[in-house]
């Protein structure tokens, strides 16, 4: 195995990832996060466990803003970049955007990290209140904790699936959710490089599994429990060095019996790259 300090003939340091076999499956980021591992001379295995689904109703977001002008929200949750960048396109869409924004003027703004707070600063929209890193429902709730919620709407972005535990813990402090979709996830129109990835964690070919997302879990598990394969699954993750980029990822790894060997901090690429190769030189 390469060790890390490890140099070349020419002197040139040697990464961990020489030669390993990096299973990923993120897609949208998917030929990024690829191109990262051959770079460190990795073998970047691509299986891309989800697929965006636009999910924008025009006539909704037409009610949602004349609701919203006729029973204000106290409080606005933005949890994603492409969500948010895809509301604010429907209301151009439909000429709302100005009616939208001077709505969200009159309330509490709350972002979920980087990606939502850019888009909403190009739109000139005032922020605030923000989740810290690692930017989970936890540091949502920990940003909200002093606000009074009791008989308040809360209009919350919804992310590819609804946030559960984010709206039981609004429910639970008295507020009522409006939440608008923009997009959800599913599963890839053609699942054989999931398909193709299980295979090869059952011959054992695959050195490490990169997830970055909660969603992937439950795509991988859900298409491996259709086909019976689950257990197969559960046991070829756990003889692989499975790395995750945040806690929500790992929550859910867990959950499905897997063994997490690392998570990076803070829940970004690049150190979940380092912590790979950090993992890998061991």
């Amino acid at each position: 195995m390469e060790r890390a300090g490890l140099r070349d003939l020419c002197g040139w340091p040697v990464s961990a990832m020489r030669e390993k076999t990096i299973a990923i499956l993120e897609s949208r980021l998917g030929e990024q996060f690829a191109e990262l591992i051959a770079k460190r001379g990795g073998r970047p295995f691509r299986a891309p466990a989800l697929a965006e689904v636009p999910e924008v109703d025009h006539a909704a977001i037409a009610r949602l803003i004349a609701d919203l002008e006729a029973r204000p929200v106290a409080l606005a949750i933005f949890q994603t970049g492409v969500g948010t960048r895809a509301l604010f396109e429907a209301t151009d869409a439909l000429g709302l955007t100005g009616r939208l924004i001077a709505l969200l003027e009159k309330t509490t703004v709350l972002v979920r990290g980087p990606k939502p707070t850019a888009v909403l600063r190009g739109r000139g929209v005032r922020l605030d209140l923000s989740a810290r890193e690692p930017y989970t429902t936890a540091q949502v709730l920990e940003a909200l904790a002093d606000m009074p919620l009791a008989q308040s709407r809360v209009l919350v972005q919804r992310f590819g699936a609804s946030n559960a535990e984010l709206e039981q813990a609004l429910a639970a402090r008295g507020a009522q959710v409006v939440e608008v979709a923009t997009y959800r996830w599913a599963l890839p129109e053609d699942t054989r490089p999931l398909l193709a990835l299980m295979d090869a964690l059952e011959r054992g070919e695959i050195d490490a599994v990169a997830f970055t997302s909660a969603s992937q879990v439950h795509n991988l598990f859900g298409l491996a429990e259709k086909l019976g394969r689950a257990p197969a699954l559960q046991a070829g993750l756990n003889r692989t060095l499975v790395a995750s980029i945040g806690p929500v990822s790992s929550e859910a790894l867990r959950r499905f019996g897997v063994r997490v060997a690392l998570e990076s901090s803070p829940p970004k690429l690049g150190p979940l790259m380092s912590a790979l190769e950090q993992a890998l030189s061991r």
